[in-house]
C-alpha cells in the first residue's frame, strides 16, 4: 500500500498545479517592462517617411502605444472601438505599424479609420521586439516619465478600456 502513496500524492500534485494553470488568464502575461523605461526608438512615420518620432519626443504626456498590423484579423476587431475612443481625446494613441508594407499599413487606416495621433513604421518589427511583443495586437500604456504601466495583449476590449486602462490614465494624468 505504501509504495502507492507517493506516485498518487505526486499525481495529485501535478494535477493541482495543471489545474491552477488552466485558470490562468494567458493575456495577462506579466511584462517585464512594467514599472520600467520604455525602450528607446526612433522611426519613420507610416505616413510621412521622411518625419521620425523617438521616444524622447513623447516624454512629458500620458500616451498609449498601440501595436497594429494590417494583416491581423484581431486588430480590425478592437480598431472600432479604438477610433471612439481617439474621438474623445482621453489620451493620444500612437500606432506601431508592424511587420507590414507601408502601403498595406496606409490603406488599412484609409478604409477602417485612423484612430492615431501618429503610427510608427516597423517593417522589421524591432521596435515590436524591444517591446516584446509577442503578435499583434498589444496595448501599451506609457506615463509622462517614459515608464511602461500598462501591456495588454490581444485586442481590448470595452471591458479592458473601461475597466483598466481609462482609470490608469487618470491616474497617471492626474499624479503628474
Amino acid at each position: 500500500m505504501n509504495r502507492f502513496l507517493l506516485p498518487l500524492g505526486a499525481f495529485l500534485l501535478l494535477a493541482l498545479f495543471l489545474a491552477l494553470g488552466l485558470r490562468l488568464n494567458p493575456r495577462e502575461v506579466p511584462s517585464p517592462l512594467i514599472d520600467k523605461p520604455a525602450p528607446a526608438f526612433q522611426a519613420s512615420t507610416l505616413a510621412r517617411p521622411e518625419a521620425t518620432i523617438k521616444r524622447e519626443d513623447l516624454l512629458g504626456k500620458v500616451w498609449v502605444l498601440n501595436v497594429w498590423a494590417s494583416w491581423c484579423a484581431a486588430c480590425r476587431d478592437e480598431h472600432a472601438l479604438l477610433v471612439d475612443f481617439s474621438r474623445r481625446g482621453v489620451a493620444p494613441i500612437y500606432g506601431l505599424n508592424y511587420k507590414d508594407k507601408r502601403e498595406d499599413g496606409l490603406g488599412w487606416l484609409g478604409r477602417f479609420g485612423n484612430p492615431y495621433t501618429d503610427t510608427l513604421f516597423d517593417p522589421e518589427g524591432r521596435i515590436g521586439i524591444d517591446y516584446g511583443v509577442y503578435g499583434v495586437p498589444e496595448t501599451f500604456v506609457i506615463d509622462k516619465a517614459g515608464l511602461i504601466r500598462y501591456k495588454h495583449i490581444g485586442p481590448v476590449t470595452p471591458e479592458v478600456l473601461r475597466d483598466k486602462i481609462e482609470p490608469l490614465l487618470r491616474k497617471l494624468d492626474a499624479n503628474a
